[in-house]
């Protein structure tokens, strides 16, 4: 089968920035003090749900992943970027890191009591986020939670500059209203239990969606 060439665009540009991207981004312990919150708050969801797996799906270089297994989650990751792979293998050897795409997750059905999906499916063309949450929906046991995270805005489809060091890459990315994706994840199958809007930051345009979701039971 051809890969969408969105998934090839995505996975060379990581690969190329990769290095660049774990020196400029931004630790856990960094992030606004709502942000850290809403992990937080997952975490502790996930926890008095009984815990169990937990999939950091975009996890890139796995500073977040490392952040929910300090939280106390059996948290692992899943990237398109084999060298954001590496990166993550390297800096966290006591958590499971492995290359793979939203699209078909190698993960068996039923089986995560969790998922994060942070600012890591904004480069999904729309038409294909009904494939990408039915996988979140699949891998979900009954009861279990997903935690999306992301920039939205009203359907503007952002083809970036420069990146991470000023290297060059070639995805998109698609802001798109919240309403539309609560929707599509109501479709898949997905209860959207709470929605929380943060305002742009300085030298931003674009807010920021937090949507807590459950399979239901």
């Amino acid at each position: 089968m051809t890969e969408p060439s969105y998934l090839t665009a995505v996975r060379e540009s990581y690969d190329t920035v990769a290095a660049d991207y774990l020196k400029q981004v931004k630790r856990p312990a960094e992030l606004d003090p709502l942000s850290r919150a809403l992990l937080t708050a997952f975490a502790e969801a996930v926890r008095e749900g009984g815990g169990g797996p937990v999939a950091d799906l975009g996890c890139g270089p796995g500073l977040v992943t490392a952040h929910l297994a300090g939280l106390g989650l059996s948290a692992f990751g899943v990237d398109l970027s084999p060298r954001m792979v590496e990166l993550a293998r390297r800096a966290h050897p006591e958590l499971s890191f492995t290359v793979g795409s939203m699209t078909g997750l190698d993960i068996e059905d039923g089986s995560l009591a969790g998922i994060l999906a942070y600012y890591s499916t904004h480069h999904t063309p729309p038409e294909l986020l009904p494939l990408v949450y039915g996988e979140f929906q699949r891998t979900l046991r009954p009861g279990g939670l997903l935690m999306l995270a992301g920039y939205v805005g009203a359907g503007e489809r952002v083809r970036p500059k420069p990146a991470y060091g000023g290297h060059p890459v070639s995805y998109e990315s698609h802001r798109l209203p919240p309403e539309q994706l609560v929707e599509l994840l109501e479709r898949a199958g997905l209860v959207v239990t709470a929605r929380v809007f943060q305002e742009p930051e300085e030298g931003r345009r674009a807010r920021i969606a937090t949507l807590l979701c459950q399979r239901p039971l």
